[in-house]
């Protein structure tokens, strides 16, 4: 697949069909339940959205990760939940409807927060190094045409005919994992010290996951939440849309270097959540 139709076709669709598939499970009533009941949802909110990227920042700098590497761990640390995350709740026995609240919101306020968060990052790690920049306004409106666009679509759907959505759901989910693996294969295939990439960005990525699937587990615990909310905020702070951080390395920064971390992440996120799964699956749903 060439860089041209990876940019212009691939990605934006992958985009659009996760962002559609999920669109599809929400209802009106998600956003509402923010200010019902309001202290998971802030736990979780604050473990995403504020959290996440100082974990990011944090494990860079231990890391010592190139400038561009960086970057792209920030970008993935800035993205919200998506679908998969809502399955692997769903699957793991967590709280759904807080999950698929979680990633709703997330999915607003990501559109202002990435690109002030990529901005920053690369006035830090890359400074007058950088040779690609991202225009906030421009970027702004660019991920709120990728972003919120579709998810309205699916909630129009949803609205208009359930049924529909329902069937479509998982065709949906499938579809976007099945380009999600392409579009992968295509970005690091291009690149000539591949191994020595996925060697510097592995370890981080794969930290990250796991600390912070670990810190919103201890968060919930800390919160007094029954296990069902805590098991959702640790799934859903660990896992991040990996197709929307490609979206944005591979097709606006059109950075293969910039994508890694989510390269690394968008695989191992899967092990992680099949943990997930594996160790609260089985039990009953109450605390």
């Amino acid at each position: 697949m060439s860089g041209e139709l990876l940019k212009q076709l691939a990605l934006p669709v992958a985009l659009f069909a996760v962002l559609f598939g999920m669109g599809l499970s929400l209802v009106p009533a998600d956003f509402r339940r923010v200010v019902l009941k309001p202290k998971a949802k802030i736990l979780g909110l604050g473990c995403q959205l504020l959290l996440l990227p100082a974990v990011a920042f944090v494990l860079a700098l231990l890391f010592r990760l190139p400038g561009e590497i960086a970057v792209g761990l920030m970008i993935l640390a800035a993205c919200p939940g998506g679908a998969t995350s809502n399955i692997i709740t769903h699957l793991a026995k967590g709280d759904t409807a807080l999950s698929v609240t979680l990633t709703a919101v997330s999915s607003v306020v990501c559109v202002f927060t990435i690109p002030w968060i990529t901005a920053l990052s690369m006035d830090w790690f890359l400074g007058t190094a950088a040779d690609v920049r991202l225009p906030f306004w421009k970027t702004l409106g660019q991920l709120t045409l990728v972003t919120i666009l579709p998810i309205l679509c699916g909630m129009a759907v949803r609205h208009a005919r359930p049924a529909l959505a329902h069937r479509l759901e998982r065709p949906a989910n499938i579809f976007s994992l099945v380009f999600l693996a392409l579009i992968i294969a295509a970005a690091v295939s291009r690149e000539k010290d591949l191994a020595h990439q996925f060697a510097v960005a592995g370890p981080a990525a794969i930290t990250l996951n796991l600390v912070m699937m670990l810190l919103g587990f201890t968060a919930g615990r800390l919160a007094g939440l029954p296990r069902p909310q805590r098991v959702t905020i640790a799934i859903e702070t660990g896992i991040q849309n990996g197709t929307l951080a490609l979206g944005i390395t591979l097709g606006l920064l059109e950075s293969a270097r910039f994508a890694m971390p989510a390269v690394v992440y968008s695989l191992f996120m899967f092990l992680s959540g099949a943990f997930m799964i594996a160790r609260f699956g089985r039990r009953p749903a109450h605390p």
